[in-house]
């Protein structure tokens, strides 16, 4: 088990002016020299001292003894022993299903981002995966489709610092969308820190469960008809114009609570660009 004994200065001089915070269960503190940041789980006695373990929203723990050497909300503090020992409790969930850090900030946006292919695949990760974007500090940018893709790479720039995680529409082989995704990863840097997933369906409203509206199955689009007037006049919902599109698409995305209302081909994709934007630089 990590300690994280290296961490903090344990002769380190009390200061008047450092604030003294008792730890507590979910609380959200910095390691200020690894940068680990984490909801407190549990606090326990080890060789005599108070230790916390530590978890991030990829639930990995690690153990620190209290003390100098944290960040409270981008503060120093000291943190300290328990006033009243508090009974465990569950802890609450995001709709990701990751544990939801309370009382958390936004983190400062990195220049890594997440494009997905337009304006309802940004708000249904939006939905779902927000609030652990926000804590990352990761941005999510809609594309309005990817025929252009290689060049908007190019534009980027990607590097060590500056990842890009890419999820597009019914990527599948021998697919137009496949041989796209091919070509953009010859760009300069895109081999190394750029990441393109997709899923199969054609649109992302069909990685909605059906179930969620009450349906056994998508309706069948015609081929040859645009899918998502199809998908509506299907469903015998409004579908004359874009308005009734918007309206369509809001009713699909109110009924979507948590991950469990998507399909894990999506849910997969999503996690895995998630842990690639967050991952340590050197382990390319």
């Amino acid at each position: 088990m990590d300690y994280g004994w290296g961490a903090q200065d344990l002769t380190a001089p009390k200061r008047a002016t450092l604030p003294e915070v008792p730890v507590e269960r979910h609380l959200v503190l910095e390691d200020a020299q690894s940068g680990f940041v984490g909801a407190v789980v549990r606090v326990e006695k080890s060789g005599g001292l108070h230790v916390m373990v530590l978890e991030d929203r990829r639930g990995r723990h690690r153990t620190f003894a209290l003390g100098h050497g944290f960040l409270l909300e981008g503060n120093p503090v000291r943190v300290v022993a328990p006033l009243v020992p508090r009974a465990p409790a569950a802890p609450a969930r995001t709709a990701s299903g990751s544990v939801r850090v309370e009382g958390s900030r936004a983190r400062t946006a990195r220049a890594s981002r997440i494009w997905v292919e337009g304006k309802h695949d940004a708000e249904l990760v939006e939905k779902v995966w927000g609030d652990d974007l926000r804590l990352e500090g990761i941005v999510v940018e809609p594309l309005h489709g990817v025929d252009d893709l290689e060049s908007a790479i190019r534009a980027f720039g990607p590097g060590p610092e500056r990842r890009l995680g890419v999820v597009v529409d019914h990527l599948l082989p021998g697919t137009k969308e496949f041989r796209i995704a091919q070509q953009a990863l010859t760009v300069p840097g895109a081999r190394h820190h750029v990441l393109i997933v997709g899923h199969p369906y054609v649109d992302i409203w069909q990685a909605v469960k059906p179930q969620v509206l009450g349906l056994a199955d998508w309706p069948v689009v015609p081929r040859g008809q645009d899918w998502k007037t199809g998908i509506l006049a299907g469903l015998g919902w409004p579908h004359d114009d874009q308005a009734a599109v918007a309206r369509g698409w809001q009713r699909i995305l109110g009924s979507v609570t948590t991950y469990a209302d998507l399909e894990p081909s999506l849910l997969g994709r999503i996690e895995e660009v998630i842990d690639f934007l967050t991952a340590h630089p050197g382990a390319d």
